[in-house]
């Protein structure tokens, strides 16, 4: 089997603390941990594995990608999905689109839509029955 595309990916942050609590809370309904952490850093991924998205301290100068970006995690079920875009709402996220069906990007196309507390669009999503 072919290694996977990308191996991870990095968010710059302007205050740790506060992106590290917003993370554990949304990632949890995805069954996504703190894999790693140190003072400037978190890493996120399954139990056990490495990580797959990690946020980084970035005291200055720190730049949100614009329009047109943004990191879709996978969900188990809609349920994981209605519960991240909770989870996001009460730990500092803004709303960027409702738990629901999609169905411009396909039949089974469910997804909730936030922007995280440094502004970053972040999507949970399901496509499948």
């Amino acid at each position: 089997m072919p290694d996977p595309m990308l191996h991870h990916l990095s968010f710059g942050v302007s205050d740790l603390d506060r992106a590290a609590a917003f993370y554990d809370a949304v990632l949890a309904p995805l069954h996504y941990v703190r894999v790693w952490a140190d003072d400037t850093a978190v890493g996120y991924g399954r139990e056990g594995e490495g990580d797959k998205f990690a946020i980084k301290l970035v005291r200055e100068g720190l730049s949100i990608p614009a329009r047109g970006f943004h990191l879709a995690f996978a969900a188990g079920s809609r349920a994981a999905v209605d519960r991240f875009h909770e989870a996001a709402l009460r730990h500092g996220g803004r709303d960027n689109g409702a738990p629901g069906l999609r169905p411009d990007y396909g039949p089974h196309y469910y997804a909730a839509f936030v922007f995280d507390p440094d502004g970053y669009p972040i999507e949970a999503v399901i496509n499948r029955p």
